[in-house]
């Protein structure tokens, strides 16, 4: 059984509806119907939020995963310089511009190494496995806690 309802719609709307109806060689009262029919189900909220929690939770991956990394950028970086700063003796005065060559040849060495990495895809990361302890999230820690260190 059907039943008539008469609706007032802007023109741009009521010729939106027609192109719609043409393209897909139906009448505009059926694609009106679909859209109602849309807005009214119940399974179209369920749907949305099932797919903004997936989006939200691929979210919460990808930012632990950039947690990661910078953590472990970070503790490089401070062990480099710890290890750095502590092995270095001083130098006299007359060793300081063999030493300032030197650091001028292993920084153009480093940055050589550092870019054909980068051309190649690699990255320090690929180089350190994902089960390092301390670094594993457990399934009873929250996704919004930085991971434990141990």
């Amino acid at each position: 059984m059907r039943d008539r309802l008469n609706v007032s719609l802007p023109v741009s709307m009521i010729s939106q509806i027609g192109d719609v109806a043409a393209r897909r060689k139906v009448t505009r009262s059926a694609v009106v119907e679909a859209a109602v029919a849309s807005l009214l189900s119940p399974d179209s909220a369920e749907k949305s939020e099932a797919a903004l929690t997936r989006r939200l939770d691929r979210l919460t991956r990808h930012m632990q995963r950039q947690e990661r990394d910078l953590l472990i950028a970070l503790e490089t970086h401070a062990l480099f310089i710890r290890f750095s700063l502590g092995q270095m003796p001083p130098l006299p005065a007359e060793a300081q511009a063999a030493a300032s060559a030197l650091g001028q040849e292993r920084f153009a060495r480093f940055l050589d190494t550092l870019g054909r990495r980068l051309s190649q895809g690699r990255s320090f990361r690929d180089d350190i496995p994902l089960d390092i302890p301390g670094m594993r999230q457990r399934p009873t820690d929250r996704a919004d806690e930085p991971p434990s260190q141990s």
